[in-house]
């Protein structure tokens, strides 16, 4: 009521504010539990000294306590309708005790520990870095670290940036496709499967020779010329290649050593065969011949090497004492060594206690160690033409010896 009339819709009073001097909340009043009808003789008494007491103090409600617990909207003065008021009272109570209780912002979110730790640690790096030992620490640490990354990183990439050195051939592939060296993966002479690997044979304890027959031991000392044991073999083959039956016994001799004493290089008679042709025509070179010892008469001397007519030029090594040239070296023999190469890898291959390379029983097996150098595989493409072209670094040279091993190897049928 606000008139001192009843009307027939019953609004719960704004909460009373507390008296002047008072202390603390408003005390909440008790519900009263006895029922009362609307317009009983008691409501009314109660009601009209409440209004003066509601309306003014209104502004007053809001400087209430937050922390107290809210007045509820509840008065005496809401017996005359008590169902309905006790309605609204009730759902006035859900309505403020549905309410969360507001909690400041860092103590409601919660870090994540390692977030936490992350951040602990930044700011107590920071706050060291401020001391002088920081200052003069910290340098130091980023320094160190630059150093670490950059050490890791060096091993990472570096060995990844760095191409594995590849056979000369290859090289020599790439740039002459068509008139220099052919591509890989074709060796003249190469092993197509058992009992062809081209070996010309094993020499028994009698001397003789097993045509086709693999090394299984040292080759058996002979009195004389240790070739002379492949005779019989070096005839056959001289037959159907034409290569002069006493080259063709150091050929296939220096392929038996070389089997026995560097096994892993694996080097076919064929090219030893193809490189004499080249070089010498087997020793007949300057209208020379090959005498039955293996030397050739008269000696086979190359010309000066002074950088004229294509050749190169290459100083004096030897005083002249192999080549008779003071002045430049010129290459020797029938596998044409020049002279601080043939002092390097020379060979005795005859049991005369000579080096001569003039003798191609010692020529033919310097010729073998050289190719073999370096742990060179010589049925490896790569490796054959690597090997080639350190004998004479000219693609048409490495072309000529390619296609002669490939034709012995063909007419032998190794």
């Amino acid at each position: 009521m606000a008139d001192g009339e009843q009307r027939s819709t019953v609004r719960p009073l704004r909460p009373a504010a507390p008296p002047d001097g008072g202390a603390g909340p408003v005390p909440r009043p008790r519900r009263d539990t006895t029922p009362a009808r609307a317009g009983g003789p008691e409501a009314e008494p109660k009601t009209q000294p409440a209004e003066p007491k509601t309306e003014p103090p209104a502004p007053k409600t809001e400087l209430v306590d937050p922390k107290a617990t809210p007045v509820e909207p509840k008065t005496e003065s809401a017996e005359p309708d008590a169902t309905s008021a006790g309605g609204e009272a009730a759902s006035a109570d859900k309505t403020a005790a549905g309410r969360r209780r507001r909690v400041p912002f860092a103590h409601a979110v919660r870090m994540p520990p390692p977030r936490q730790l992350a951040v602990g640690a930044a700011r107590a790096t920071r706050a060291w870095s401020r001391r002088p030992s920081g200052r003069t620490t910290l340098p130091g640490l980023f320094l160190l670290a630059l150093v670490a990354a950059t050490a890791t990183a060096g091993a990472v990439l570096v060995p990844a940036a760095v191409r594995k050195p590849q056979p000369v051939a290859v090289d020599a592939t790439r740039n002459a496709p068509v008139q220099g060296v052919p591509q890989a993966g074709v060796v003249p002479g190469a092993p197509v499967g058992p009992g062809a690997t081209g070996l010309p044979g094993t020499v028994g304890p009698t001397g003789t020779a097993v045509p086709g027959g693999t090394p299984t031991g040292p080759v058996a000392p002979t009195p004389g010329r240790p070739a002379d044991a492949l005779a019989a073999w070096a005839q056959q083959v001289s037959a159907t290649t034409g290569i002069p039956p006493v080259a063709m016994q150091a050929y296939g001799y220096a392929e038996l050593v070389l089997a026995q004493t560097n096994r892993s290089c694996q080097l076919s008679w064929t090219t030893l065969a193809a490189i004499g042709y080249v070089e010498s025509r087997h020793g007949s070179a300057n209208k020379a011949t090959l005498r039955p010892d293996g030397v050739a008469a008269p000696e086979i001397v190359g010309a000066p090497l002074d950088g004229q007519g294509g050749r190169s030029r290459i100083l004096d090594t030897d005083q002249g004492q192999l080549d008779h040239d003071p002045v430049y070296d010129k290459a020797l023999g029938p596998m044409q060594f020049i002279p601080s190469t043939w002092q390097e890898i020379g060979a005795d291959a005859d049991n005369d206690d000579v080096k001569n390379p003039h003798d191609i029983d010692d020529a033919a097996l310097a010729a073998g160690r050289y190719l073999c150098k370096g742990g060179r595989n010589m049925t490896i493409p790569g490796d054959w033409w690597g090997a080639i072209l350190s004998y004479n670094d000219v693609r048409r040279y490495a072309q000529d010896v390619f296609n002669k091993a490939d034709e012995y190897g063909r007419l032998s049928g190794t």
